[in-house]
């Protein structure tokens, strides 16, 4: 199974200004075509090659598999990434069910948004911040580099990029304001809520 680059699910205008055109193009057709190119490279003649992303990604974790963990490890983020934003989402909209897990969970919205914004914030140097669902319920994690819930026992439902290719044209070293922006205003609950019913 070779990995292949999407589509994005959008124009690449349609989350300005939270996230411009610019960064979109760099992002998603540069630094995400890199992964695939290189995930790709590295699955060639390896057991791993006919298993599905998930599974690649545990093993490559397992086996501490530098080349899998950062480039197939990024592939799998980088495609939920993108469906995890949509134009005028974020926001306290969430669906019933989800919204239920986070007041049960986390202590409410307000708390899963601070809570959220301080995981990425405190990721030192290149990772992502994370909601997932472990042992059935959800949690706020944060990996670096290209690693994910997956490779840690859980169930990633909503990622956000915190490698600076992903802000530093919008926010240069604004991080928290970056975090903030996708929490407020991109952040496509549907998929977060569809993941979550998968994962649940």
């Amino acid at each position: 199974m070779a990995l292949e680059l999407p589509n994005l699910p959008y124009d690449y205008d349609a989350l300005a200004p939270y996230m411009s055109r610019e960064t979109l193009e760099f992002h998603h057709d540069k630094h995400h075509q890199a992964y695939v190119t290189n995930g790709n490279k590295a699955l060639e003649g390896s057991p791993l090659a006919g298993k599905s992303l998930e599974e690649i990604c545990k093993a490559a974790y397992d086996e501490k598999n530098a080349a899998l963990i950062n480039n197939v490890g990024q592939h799998y983020n980088h495609l939920h990434f993108w469906q995890w934003m949509k134009k005028g989402g974020g926001g306290t909209s969430l669906p019933g069910a989800l919204a239920k897990a986070v007041d049960a969970d986390l202590g409410g919205y307000d708390k899963f948004r601070a809570d959220f914004i301080n995981a990425g914030t405190t990721q030192f140097g290149s990772g992502w911040a994370w909601l997932a669902v472990k042992n059935g319920k959800l949690e706020i994690m944060k990996t670096p580099n290209g690693e994910n819930p997956l490779m840690h026992g859980a169930q990633p439902i909503l990622g956000c990029d915190v490698w600076e290719h992903s802000y530093y044209i919008d926010y240069r070293n604004a991080r928290p304001k970056y975090l903030e922006a996708f929490v407020d205003n991109l952040i496509n609950w549907d998929h977060v809520a569809e993941m979550y019913e998968a994962a649940a």
